[in-house]
């Protein structure tokens, strides 16, 4: 009886959660991966930041901020971000334009907007605004889409990635470019078009060479050879792969990397915080980290493949595949295998901005996916 009674409370305790999490439009998988990440990153933070506790509280607060925005959007239905996204692109479009002629200064940027009562980086706004536009000009066209429908998204994600890489914020605009090109490759295109596209790519690169600011360049060249300058911009690369080599298969413990500790590799807390977990957690800490993103990533497209309709189906898997971006965007330039962009690491890298923008994403798939479900019942 007492058996029964135990199995009764367990059944109970599980049906009250779904139910919860069925009324709040949240996906348990997903969001069980996205507090995985997110715990094993203010783990390897606590080491990379020199086990400061100001800096954990405040990853804390943005953590809690980033799930509060996640939550608020995965309320408003599909529709909604529908009829919305035109209006949020073209927001956008002009708070950048107000950034070029009126924006801060910083670091050697013009980047950031001061509306006085608060400060951000409008960039951030269209790493879903872009998405969110092209699916939404291609939800009532047909797919694949025709050569004239293509030049028309491509204007819509080349405008916005024009005004952030003048900002100048090569990383944004690679990411902002990125999610709308995803858009499109999921769409559906025809191997001709992909031929064409990728020509004409080839074809602008001496063009953007020439529009690169100098230290873009001395990223890009030392990407081939840092050794060319091993205290200068080659510094964070030899660092990086010192530290990641160095960690092994088992690493060397929570808190006893050298290279973070002893502050040899810069920006340790922010864009090189994958190799502070490789030095310390070794190979085996590395790809448990990237399995985790793999399942989060893995868990969006099955969201995006049941998705009602084109327009969701389009962002969803535009957002999921953006976030693999990210990932190996970073991991690609620690480890020496992509040129230096500044682009943090996904809930592990210290900073705000950016978690709270890939947290109000996910929330847009939950939304997906808890409308489909409301609809299914």
């Amino acid at each position: 009886m007492a058996v029964s009674q135990s199995v009764f409370g367990e059944r109970h305790a599980i049906g009250l959660g779904r139910r919860i999490m069925l009324g709040l439009r949240l996906d348990g998988p997903l969001l069980a991966g996205l507090l995985l990440i997110a715990a094993f990153g203010l783990v390897v933070l606590w080491s990379a930041g020199g086990q400061d506790p100001g800096l954990m509280v405040r990853q804390l607060i943005r953590l809690g901020v980033a799930l509060a925005v996640m939550l608020a959007v995965a309320q408003v239905p599909p529709k909604m971000l529908r009829m919305w996204s035109p209006w949020l692109f073209g927001v956008g479009l002009l708070l950048l334009a107000a950034v070029l002629i009126a924006g801060d200064l910083g670091g050697g940027a013009q980047r950031w907007l001061d509306l006085g009562f608060v400060r951000f980086q409008p960039s951030e706004i269209m790493k879903l605004a872009v998405p969110m536009m092209a699916a939404w000009y291609l939800h009532d066209r047909p797919l694949p889409p025709r050569f004239r429908e293509l030049l028309i998204v491509l204007l819509l994600v080349a405008l916005p990635a024009v005004l952030i890489a003048r900002q100048p914020d090569l990383g944004t605009a690679l990411m902002v470019g990125s999610a709308g090109m995803l858009v499109i490759l999921l769409g559906g295109l025809r191997l001709r078009l992909i031929i064409l596209l990728a020509a004409a790519a080839a074809a602008l690169a001496p063009v953007l060479w020439h529009f690169m600011h100098d230290y873009q360049r001395r990223r890009v060249l030392t990407f081939f050879n840092p050794e060319t300058d091993p205290l200068g911009a080659g510094y964070h690369i030899i660092q990086s792969k010192i530290a990641i080599g160095s960690g092994g298969l088992f690493g060397k413990g929570w808190g006893n990397g050298s290279q973070a500790q002893l502050e040899f590799l810069p920006e340790r807390s922010t864009d090189f915080i994958f190799a502070v977990l490789g030095e310390e957690f070794g190979f085996l800490g590395l790809a448990l980290l990237i399995a985790l993103y793999l399942f989060v990533v893995g868990r969006g497209m099955v969201i995006a493949f049941q998705a009602q309709d084109t327009f969701t189906r389009l962002l969803a898997g535009s957002i999921s595949l953006t976030f693999f971006v990210y990932v190996f965007v970073n991991t690609g330039m620690v480890t020496g295998l992509l040129p230096v962009v500044g682009v943090p690491l996904p809930l592990v890298s210290y900073g705000g901005t950016s978690m709270v923008t890939l947290m109000a994403g996910f929330g847009m798939l939950m939304a997906i996916n808890g409308h489909r479900n409301l609809l299914a019942r």
